[in-house]
């Protein structure tokens, strides 16, 4: 049943990312496409992983019972980056997104998902992208059990990736130019800037950006750096919670089958003596 699952959430990120790549877009046409979005990203990101889980299970069915060492070798290997990538990407990026998108929106929508844009993109593609991630990899997590790497070496990775992110948005000196994200005609002083798509595109990859100042920023990107971590920490401590609970249970089912056959020994025993 997990296999089946997983095939399916596969399938819907698949047809998530075609549907979204077909948009015809302003933003889409810009330095950057579709990359310059942690959605996209992130949708990425779970393809990919559902898609190793999928290779895994593949890789499972063909290996059981054919003795092949070196077949049970690289299928370790895949089942290590199948753990490796839900832990330090899929799920903080995936809750990073869906919880930060909804909070900002619930505030403001104009500041994260402009109106403009329900004119391109359905509702149900919409929740495609920022809801259905949630719920897809806590079944995932729920399912299957995942061996976390090192705490210093997963939080090493996931700083990374988020270092690297808003290393992408943000480095360089901006020069004005006539373009903007949801309109035209939108320009500026010549003045340093901190965003790498800005310095390119002159524009801001999400709209709240425009609405705060340099120090603002930068506390906000920290935050999100913060977050990142604090998500990953999160994950690790779910699924040890999931699995040692069901350890717990699983020790209990022994211990209660183990009594109960002592039990039926102690009467069937009283039975002959009588």
């Amino acid at each position: 049943m997990t296999k089946v699952l997983r095939v399916a959430i596969l399938l819907s990120y698949c047809s998530i990312l075609c549907n979204y790549k077909a948009i015809e877009m302003p933003s889409h046409q810009t330095y950057g496409g579709s990359w310059k979005f942690l959605t996209f990203i992130d949708l990425v990101i779970q393809a990919v992983f559902f898609g190793i889980c999928v290779l895994t299970d593949l890789s499972s069915l063909l290996t059981r019972g054919s003795g092949n060492q070196e077949q049970e070798r690289q299928l370790k290997k895949l089942i290590s980056l199948r753990d490796w990538m839900l832990a330090v990407l899929a799920f903080p990026v995936g809750v990073f997104v869906v919880s930060v998108f909804w909070t900002i929106y619930a505030c403001d929508r104009e500041m994260i998902y402009p109106k403009l844009l329900d004119n391109f993109i359905p509702g149900w593609l919409n929740h495609g992208m920022h809801t259905t991630v949630l719920p897809f990899i806590l079944i995932e997590m729920r399912t299957s059990h995942h061996q976390y790497p090192s705490r210093s070496s997963g939080l090493t990775a996931i700083c990374t990736f988020s270092v690297g992110y808003i290393l992408w948005l943000n480095v360089g000196v901006h020069q004005p130019q006539e373009i903007s994200m949801w309109s035209i005609g939108h320009s500026e002083v010549p003045r340093v800037r901190v965003c790498w798509v800005h310095h390119v595109t002159g524009m801001w990859v999400y709209p709240f950006l425009e609405h705060i100042g340099p120090g603002a920023r930068i506390i906000f990107f920290g935050s999100t750096t913060i977050l990142m971590n604090f998500l990953y920490l999160l994950g690790e401590v779910l699924n040890n919670y999931i699995w040692d609970t069901q350890r717990i249970d699983s020790v209990e089912a022994d211990v209660l089958c183990q009594v109960w056959k002592k039990r039926k020994r102690s009467l069937n025993w009283n039975k002959i003596q009588v």
